[in-house]
C-alpha cells in the first residue's frame, strides 16, 4: 500500500498564503508515496487529526527558524521567520516521534529538529561562520555546489554506500552546536553539519541540502526519498 506522507506547507508573506514547490511532492510520488499538504492556520488539534491519517512527515525548507526556539534573540542578519510554521511544526514533529512515524527534514527541517533538541543555529552563515564555501547558491539548483563527507557506518552511509557526495546548497542558516540526541552523519569540507539522524528511532533523518531540486537527475537524492517512503510503509 502506498503510504500517505504529510508535507508541511511553505508560506508566502506577500500573498498571505500557503504554497508548495513541486519537487517535494514529486519526490515523494516517484518514490511510491502519496503526499498531502497539511493546513497551517487551523487549530493544532485539527491539524493533528489530519496527521493521524498519515504515515510519515516531511519537514520542508523555507523561512528561517525563529531564534527563540533555540534560546536566542533575533539578530539583524537573521532572515524572515514564519510564526505559523514555528508554532505548528514542533507539534507535528513531536507527534511523529511519539507515534514512531518516519520523519525527513530538508534544509529548514534539519535546523528545526536541532533546535527542538536543544541545539542552536548560526543565524547567518556569511557573518557568523568563516568559510570558503558559498552555501547559498544561485539558480539552477539541480547542480553540485559543494561536497559533503559522510560518516562511515552512519545510516546515510549505509544508504548511499559512499563517503563523499556532491550536493546543492541554498541556505544562510546552519547548525552550530548539534544537540546531544542527534548523530552527525555528514559534514561539508568547512566543517558545517550537513546531515543528522536520531539514532534510537526507526527513521528520523535530516539533510541541509535540497534533494527535491535534483532527485530526477541525482541517484543519491532519489535514494533519500525512496528510503523515507519505504520506511513509511512499515
Amino acid at each position: 500500500m502506498n503510504p500517505i506522507i504529510a508535507v508541511t506547507p511553505l508560506w508566502d508573506d506577500e500573498k498571505q498564503s500557503i504554497w508548495m514547490l513541486p519537487g517535494y511532492m514529486d519526490g515523494i510520488k516517484e518514490a511510491g508515496g502519496i503526499p498531502v499538504i497539511l493546513p497551517l492556520d487551523s487549530p493544532a488539534g485539527h491539524i493533528l487529526k489530519v496527521f493521524e491519517m498519515c504515515d510519515g512527515l516531511l519537514l520542508t525548507g523555507g523561512h528561517d527558524v525563529n531564534p527563540g526556539l533555540h534560546g536566542e534573540k533575533k539578530r539583524a542578519a537573521c532572515g524572515e521567520t514564519c510564526p505559523r510554521r514555528d508554532k505548528i511544526e514542533p507539534i507535528l514533529y513531536a507527534a511523529a516521534v511519539k507515534d514512531e512515524k518516519p520523519v525527513l527534514g530538508i534544509c529548514r527541517g534539519i535546523q528545526l529538529i536541532n533546535a527542538l533538541y536543544g541545539g542552536d543555529l548560526y543565524q547567518d552563515l556569511p557573518t557568523e561562520f568563516n568559510s570558503d564555501i558559498n552555501h547559498r547558491m544561485s539558480p539552477p539548483y539541480g547542480r553540485t555546489q559543494h561536497y559533503v563527507n559522510i560518516v562511515k557506518g552512519s545510516p546515510l552511509y549505509d544508504l548511499l554506500q559512499t563517503e563523499r557526495i556532491g550536493v546543492n546548497s541554498y541556505h544562510h542558516q546552519g547548525l552550530k552546536n548539534v544537540a546531544e540526541e542527534l548523530f552527525v552523519m555528514a559534514t561539508a569540507d568547512d566543517g558545517l553539519t550537513e546531515a543528522v539522524c536520531l539514532p534510537d528511532k526507526k527513521f528520523v533523518m535530516a539533510v541541509q541540502w535540497h534533494p527535491e531540486f535534483n532527485f530526477k537527475s541525482d541517484e543519491n537524492s532519489r535514494k533519500i526519498f525512496e528510503a523515507f517512503v519505504n520506511a513509511c510503509k512499515k
